[in-house]
């Protein structure tokens, strides 16, 4: 049950009500990233203004409260990024869930944090020791309870992305992104293969252990890993 409902005006605000017994963050409310049962309090940071959406020859800085929709529609952001965008939530959704509530929940299917994986994006975050930069996986792991400032990614290089879904706009069963960087170092990540998106050597694929469920059996996953990674590999010049 909800008891309490915050509105913080500041990073510092926001810090220590997050850091409240039961409390929850929300940027855009389309998802709450807890447990049920778990929130008593909510911390919304709309106020903040972390909107923004910076671009420059090498790096798209995006604040934590931009919404899908802008991010989808913003013409200076790489085209990969906003497709993905456009295919992580129907269009009701979009103009309100935000990236950082994106990537705080970093569902097993989302090919948007999936490539976000891939490009090894790098978050600004502020926490009880004060702000900090870390990496998606480190961020998943932390201890302390987090506010997301902005997310950043490389502007140059090649990204690719695969998958395979029922309907070309379902949620993927199965997702692969593979990005190669400017000096030429290649990264892949996977969807629909473990609890999160998860970064994968293209030769540890045979040993994934995916969940299974009524979309698709952990063999069926795994192959259609292998296939896709593959795909995307290739397409960016980094075929194994």
């Amino acid at each position: 049950m909800i008891r309490d409902y915050y509105r913080p005006t500041s990073l510092d605000d926001a810090v220590a009500k997050a850091s409240l017994p039961g409390a929850t963050i929300i940027g855009g409310g389309t998802l709450v990233n807890a447990e049920p049962g778990d929130t008593t309090a909510i911390v919304d940071l709309q106020v903040l203004e972390l909107d923004a959406i910076e671009v420059d020859r090498t790096t798209i800085r995006i604040g934590s409260t931009a919404t899908l929709g802008s991010i989808a529609h913003h013409r200076d952001v790489p085209q990969i990024l906003r497709t993905l965008a456009v295919r992580e939530l129907p269009s009701a959704l979009r103009n309100a869930a935000t990236i950082g509530g994106t990537v705080a929940a970093s569902e097993s299917d989302s090919e948007l944090v999936t490539a976000l994986l891939a490009m090894d994006a790098q978050l600004d975050i502020v926490n009880a020791d004060g702000p900090d930069r870390v990496d998606l996986p480190s961020f998943r792991e932390r201890a302390l309870p987090a506010v997301i400032v902005s997310i950043e990614v490389p502007a140059g290089g090649q990204t690719a992305a695969e998958r395979t879904g029922r309907t070309p706009m379902d949620r993927p069963i199965v997702g692969a992104v593979a990005h190669r960087s400017a000096d030429g170092h290649v990264r892949l990540a996977l969807a629909g293969v473990a609890a999160h998106p998860v970064v994968v050597d293209p030769g540890d694929i045979a040993h994934l252990d995916p969940p299974g469920d009524f979309r698709g059996s952990s063999e069926y996953r795994r192959h259609l890993a292998s296939v896709l990674a593959e795909r995307a590999l290739t397409a960016v010049g980094g075929a194994r």
